[in-house]
């Protein structure tokens, strides 16, 4: 186990240079994420490969708490690190009169395990005055240290390898993305950490921030959800199985996706196409939780495709989103990566199908989608046509973040 924790630390994360750049640049960095993803370590790291004496304060620890309050930092002190600070009531006004005073004294870094960028919108503006940041758990490419090389709107360039990558692969969907049970390898670890991690989210994270009454009911539907990932998500559905109202079942959704439980997946429209408009899909920031394995493989692929325009969208400012293909006819694609809401290129995940999917060749007429995919998980697979190129996962995943 301590061999597991000593590869993850020494592991450098995706993200970390990027940070390091904009706290340069005398921005304040927020880091956002789910519980356990790493965030704190990330920081941590930062700081003690960055800086001379660098500063990490809790603010659900008293003593720490103290000194935030009343901003007495060690006297050197040339990083601060505020970890949970969203959990103060007015962590916003008091961030933006800090940076506003203090600003040549330290570098500030601010994690949370909750959407920094959104979560109690009152108080004053932040404008101009930080970078935010969302960080994923580690991906194929990260794993393997594969550096993003990907040029916008151009077709995807895969790594060459003709290695079997089937281990790696079917480890990472096993473990999740998530670094300790992912670095440990252990089923009875991984398992724990998930039931620990869920638990926690709700009767700890949820329940300090939220005036949720009936928390056993949003555990109830945190069990439900796993088996509704890439499905079109029905508020009613789940609103008779909870049997509680429409307006409570949708806000505890929003809450639990602001606490990056889940992410929902919108339908792409356009006048080309007669698509549906309502229901977003859904799927996990842990795929781990999936039992089915065809849905976990599509959830595996939803998450890399996402963490691919967070990053876009994060580090080069490029307006990259994630939507779905579904008309009234019933054609149906998983994934579309748009830039500036224009199609750059969709996704078909299937398990072992290698025949191309004739519903990618239909969008991809009527869209004129530049480029089209078939992820499969054998590795080895390259197939690769005029209309539809299918691909390994562990290849496809090299053209990523």
């Amino acid at each position: 186990m301590i061999e597991y924790y000593r590869m993850y630390k020494e592991h450098k994360r995706y993200l970390q240079d990027s940070i390091i750049k904009d706290l340069m640049r005398g921005k304040m960095v927020f880091i956002g994420g789910p519980r356990q993803v790493g965030k704190t370590t990330l920081a941590q790291m930062i700081g003690a490969k960055t800086y001379r004496h660098p500063q990490y304060l809790l603010f659900d620890d008293r003593v720490d708490r103290t000194l935030i309050l009343s901003q007495t930092f060690n006297k050197n002190a040339d990083l601060l690190i505020f970890d949970e600070l969203h959990k103060y009531r007015h962590w916003k006004n008091y961030l933006k009169a800090l940076y506003d005073k203090r600003k040549k004294e330290f570098h500030i870094i601010v994690t949370g395990s909750v959407r920094l960028d959104t979560y109690r919108q009152g108080g004053d503006s932040l404008l101009g005055r930080y970078y935010y940041y969302r960080l994923h758990p580690f991906s194929y490419a990260e794993i393997e240290d594969i550096h993003f090389s990907q040029k916008i709107g151009k077709e995807l360039v895969f790594s060459d390898s003709r290695e079997d990558h089937t281990a790696q692969l079917s480890r990472l969907m096993r473990t999740g993305g998530f670094p300790e049970p992912l670095f440990s390898n252990d089923k009875a670890i991984t398992d724990r950490f998930r039931n620990t991690r869920l638990d926690r989210l709700v009767r700890e994270d949820i329940r300090d921030l939220e005036p949720i009454r009936d928390l056993s009911a949003m555990h109830i539907l945190v069990s439900l959800l796993p088996a509704k990932v890439g499905s079109l998500l029905s508020l009613n559905t789940l609103r008779e199985d909870l049997q509680v109202s429409h307006r409570a079942v949708s806000h505890w959704m929003d809450i639990l996706e602001r606490f990056y439980y889940h992410f929902r997946i919108a339908p792409y429209t356009q006048k080309a196409i007669r698509s549906l408009r309502k229901e977003p899909k859904l799927y996990l920031w842990d795929w781990s939780e999936v039992e089915d394995k065809s849905k976990r493989f599509e959830n595996i692929i939803a998450s890399h495709l996402l963490k691919f325009c967070h990053y876009l969208y994060d580090v080069k400012g490029v307006k990259a989103d994630l939507f779905f293909l579904r008309d009234v006819d019933g054609h149906e694609v998983d994934f579309l990566v748009t830039v500036n809401r224009k199609p750059w290129f969709a996704v078909e995940a299937k398990l072992d199908e290698t025949n191309p999917s004739k519903n990618l060749e239909y969008f991809r007429s009527r869209l004129s989608i530049p480029y089209v995919y078939q992820v499969v998980f054998p590795s080895g697979t390259y197939i690769s046509s005029r209309d539809v190129v299918v691909v390994s996962a562990d290849r496809f995943f090299t053209a990523l973040v």
